[in-house]
């Protein structure tokens, strides 16, 4: 159930995707301000997971969880409903929000909910939904763009649908939490001064609580380990929010169509790609797995450069295949050995953590590209961005062998 709630928010995260190309062309939005209303989603996660993020180590998973799927079903109804750019800012708002508010509940459950056979489950779908989702939301929405009539409503009355399923399951659920009773939904006093813990004080007859903003805090003890590996979160993500963002567009303009459903399709290949690499290596030692994902990463950005060098649009499709695997392997990869960092009581304030990056890296590097895009023209853009992603990657890459070899050398003296 978690599962699915996860890959239906980040679902519908990536069908704004594949409608951009269409709110610019009736509404007459430039690609900079494209990158505004993607970054606007970006913010909000990052404020929902600052203010949120650890709430659910405090509340418990479900309630958490419902209030997001409720957030998000608002959303929907603000982008269904949309003439103009002021709703589609709010809606993106609101749907970011909600992501932000679920995204530590979600990865903290998956966690607690592996089974004993297979404790690296919930790692692998935690970094499997997301490129699960993005890849589901561009290909449908752009089957609906090209083919459905009034694709910018009927996509997001689907989605209200399938949120309202999702919440019922939710109420339905057990309680994931540590210390808590299953099915509880009520609040447990969190300590003061502890790390995302909040302010949370209740009296036992009057049902009123206090919630004050979480604190999301990295221990000392993982700080230098943290540092390493979230350098290829954000190579990861900065690459993700340009696809999401301007990955369309590119696709159109190297392919010379019109047809709609290119836009999805592209966004649909990078996460389809990822995803597949994830099931591929879901066994794999977590840093191994991220240092081949980085290599694929950068193969992926050279070709992406050659392409556009070129302007072959097989040679990009190819690049977007081989950039989508070395995505979801690094991800996977970087993710399973953060969350191996994490205790059991602050899973959801270092799954929040990370995040944190994750849509940092997705937002500002994609604005900053959206603004550059209306001054040297997408192309030039495009590999001003590749080549500065190639070496972050590059850089994380060799954080990440030493950590490797460092590991190594301690389990041999140990």
């Amino acid at each position: 159930m978690v599962g699915a709630v996860l890959v239906l928010l980040m679902l519908s995260s990536s069908v704004p995707s594949a409608l951009y190309v269409l709110y610019q062309q009736e509404w007459g939005l430039s690609s900079g301000m494209i990158t505004v209303v993607f970054a606007l989603y970006a913010v909000t996660v990052l404020a929902g997971l600052l203010l949120f993020g650890s709430l659910s180590d405090t509340l418990g998973r479900r309630p958490v969880l419902a209030a997001g799927l409720v957030l998000a079903i608002v959303s929907m109804g603000l982008f269904a409903s949309a003439q103009g750019l002021g709703l589609l800012l709010a809606a993106r708002a609101v749907q970011g929000l909600a992501v932000g508010l679920a995204t530590g509940a979600m990865g903290a459950a998956l966690l607690e909910l592996s089974p004993g056979s297979r404790p690296a489950l919930g790692a692998q779908v935690n970094s499997a939904g997301p490129t699960v989702g993005i890849g589901l939301g561009g290909i449908g929405a752009g089957l609906l763009v090209q083919y459905a009539p009034a694709p910018t409503v009927l996509t997001y009355l689907l989605l209200v649908g399938a949120f309202a399923v999702c919440l019922v399951g939710v109420a339905r659920m057990a309680e994931s939490a540590p210390g808590r009773a299953a099915g509880s939904g009520g609040a447990a006093a969190g300590e003061p001064g502890s790390a995302g813990a909040g302010a949370v004080a209740g009296a036992s007859g009057g049902g009123r609580f206090k919630i004050a903003p979480h604190r999301i805090r990295i221990p000392a003890a993982v700080r230098g380990r943290f540092a390493v590996l979230i350098l290829t979160i954000v190579a990861v993500w900065s690459v993700g929010g340009f696809y999401l963002s301007l990955g369309p567009h590119l696709a159109l303009s190297l392919i010379q169509s019109t047809n709609y459903l290119v836009g999805g399709a592209t966004v649909a290949l990078l996460a389809g790609a990822a995803t597949a690499a994830q099931l591929l290596l879901g066994r794999t030692e977590a840093l191994r797995t991220a240092v081949l994902g980085l290599l694929g990463l950068l193969g992926g950005l050279a070709l992406v450069l050659l392409s556009l060098g070129l302007g072959s649009a097989p040679v990009f499709l190819v690049a977007t295949a081989v950039l989508g695997a070395g995505w979801g392997a690094a991800f996977l990869g970087s993710f399973r050995a953060l969350s191996a960092l994490a205790e059991p009581a602050h899973r959801g304030e270092l799954t929040a953590a990370v995040y944190v990056f994750a849509y940092l890296a997705m937002s500002v590097p994609a604005v900053l590209a959206g603004l550059l895009t209306n001054i040297h023209g997408l192309h030039r853009t495009s590999v001003g961005f590749m080549a500065t992603v190639a070496a972050v990657c590059a850089l994380a890459l060799l954080a990440t062998l030493r950590l490797a070899a460092r590991n190594r050398t301690e389990g041999s003296t140990t």
